[in-house]
């Protein structure tokens, strides 16, 4: 194998142990010696300009050059990150090396979540690279749950029977075993405790050419269940990989023939996988030729940019993100504990139809030790910048709920970050950061003191 590059798209913001875990993956499979000491993800400049491209550091292995990561949009169900082995930057006819799915999210906190609602990915992946290396990374940052729960076993049983790995986690070699027949699956899938009642069970039946699984894939105004859809992605692939050619019908989905579109994910994965939905006619989806494009428009490419040249760049830190279309992360208390944010200030109120009472959280919150300053982040496109600052107004509710009991002592900044456009300074007092489309830094009129810190020991490092 030559020395290249390694390549990370990702439509996440890269944590540094995440990509540390990534790293060591590569290696392992590859038998290359490596050593990770700090990693550090730097944004690339040339002549003062962001070329939206970052660099990891801190990586040492013979067998690779340079460590590169770059922001990428999915079309339709994409996985957090590809990985590429090769000279030059990945374009789409490239084929990756990795297909990897990273989550926090334990049965301890969610059953469905922790294992279903990603499942799809990895079936739906296939459409384009057929048998790429797929791997489940779990980052947990509340304690795994001790016996793990019946949804948990199955689910993870079926991702080992499509070939998925599982890193991350503790599991049970006993236990967590692939799969080896259709019949296994419908027996464990049997002897599992029944929904709550109300709830439409998923259910695997079989007769002679035919399996029928049932489960509720109506969600919203149309077909929208991501955990089932999940599910039953992941028990329909599982049926075919293990060699089943019959007929494989959904049931009790509560669906009508308007809410199946051709884009829709299940409906692309129904049609590769010959899934039928009862009653219904499922629409030839049209194949997508890219799996992915390059972001050149999202928000949180201003958003990302400022969270990681503050992490690298400071001794500062986030403490919550919520980046545009990435995993919302977890707020950090002054002792260091991870809590899930709640969505309502009065959730019986939210319900009772008091619009109100819904928590409007910020894109990003970080922490200046040294200043005693949380700022609250609203992140925003350029042309778009006056919704961002009305936004702002509305923080009060997590100011009130979260910052002020856990760090009472701390002044609270709001401030706007943009990405887009091709000003190279901004007027509105609101603004901290603009990082415009050409890669220009631009601070605000009254950037946060962490901000100027931040940019400056970016641009004298690059100087």
């Amino acid at each position: 194998m030559k020395n290249s590059n390694l390549w990370i798209l990702t439509e996440e913001r890269p944590k540094r142990e995440v990509i540390a875990n990534i790293l060591t993956i590569f290696a392992k499979d590859n038998k290359f010696a490596c050593f990770i000491d700090t990693i550090r993800i730097l944004p690339i400049l040339e002549n003062g300009r962001f070329t939206f491209l970052y660099e990891v550091v801190g990586f040492r292995c013979n067998k690779i050059k340079r460590v590169f990561i770059k922001s990428v949009s999915g079309f339709s169900s994409f996985v957090d990150f590809l990985v590429f082995y090769q000279e030059k930057q990945p374009t789409q006819k490239d084929t990756p090396l990795y297909a990897i799915e990273e989550t926090k999210t334990d049965d301890k906190e969610s059953r469905n979540t922790g294992v279903y609602q990603r499942a799809s990915k990895f079936v739906f992946i296939e459409n384009y690279y057929p048998g790429i290396k797929k791997t489940m990374l779990y980052k947990l940052q509340v304690g795994q749950k001790e016996k793990p729960t019946a949804t948990y076993i199955f689910g993870t049983k079926l991702l080992l029977t499509l070939g998925v790995e599982i890193m991350g986690k503790k599991l049970d070699e006993k236990i967590f075993t692939p799969f080896n027949s259709v019949n296994e699956i419908l027996d464990f899938k049997k002897k599992m405790r029944r929904a709550h009642k109300g709830n439409v069970p998923i259910l695997i039946k079989k007769a002679e050419d035919k399996i029928t699984i049932s489960g509720r894939l109506y969600k919203s105004g149309g077909l929208a269940h991501d955990p089932n859809i999940g599910a039953l992605s992941l028990i329909s692939a599982a049926i075919r990989k293990l060699g089943w050619n019959g007929k494989i019908v959904i049931s009790k989905h509560g669906l009508k023939q308007k809410h199946l579109q051709a884009d829709n994910k299940f409906i692309k994965i129904a049609n590769k996988l010959n899934i039928k939905i009862q009653g219904l006619s499922i629409p030839a989806s049209k194949h997508q030729d890219n799996y992915w494009k390059y972001e050149t428009e999202g928000e949180k490419l201003g958003t990302i940019f400022i969270h990681l040249v503050v992490e690298n760049f400071t001794k500062s830190f986030s403490i919550f993100e919520n980046h545009a279309g990435c995993e919302k992360g977890y707020f950090i208390t002054s002792d260091g504990k991870h809590i899930p944010l709640e969505k309502y200030s009065d959730r019986k109120a939210y319900k009772a139809g008091n619009k109100n009472k819904i928590i409007s959280i910020p894109d990003l919150i970080l922490i200046d030790f040294g200043r005693s300053e949380v700022i609250n982040i609203e992140g925003k496109k350029y042309q778009f910048r006056q919704n961002g600052i009305k936004e702002l107004k509305s923080f009060g509710d997590i100011e009130k709920t979260y910052i002020k009991k856990y760090y009472p002592k701390y002044k609270i900044i709001r401030t706007v970050v943009l990405y887009g456009g091709t000003e190279k300074k901004v007027i509105e007092i609101e603004v901290g950061f603009l990082l415009n489309e050409n890669g220009d830094l631009v601070l605000g009129i009254k950037a946060p003191a962490l901000f100027k810190e931040a940019i400056k020991n970016l641009l004298d490092f690059w100087s």
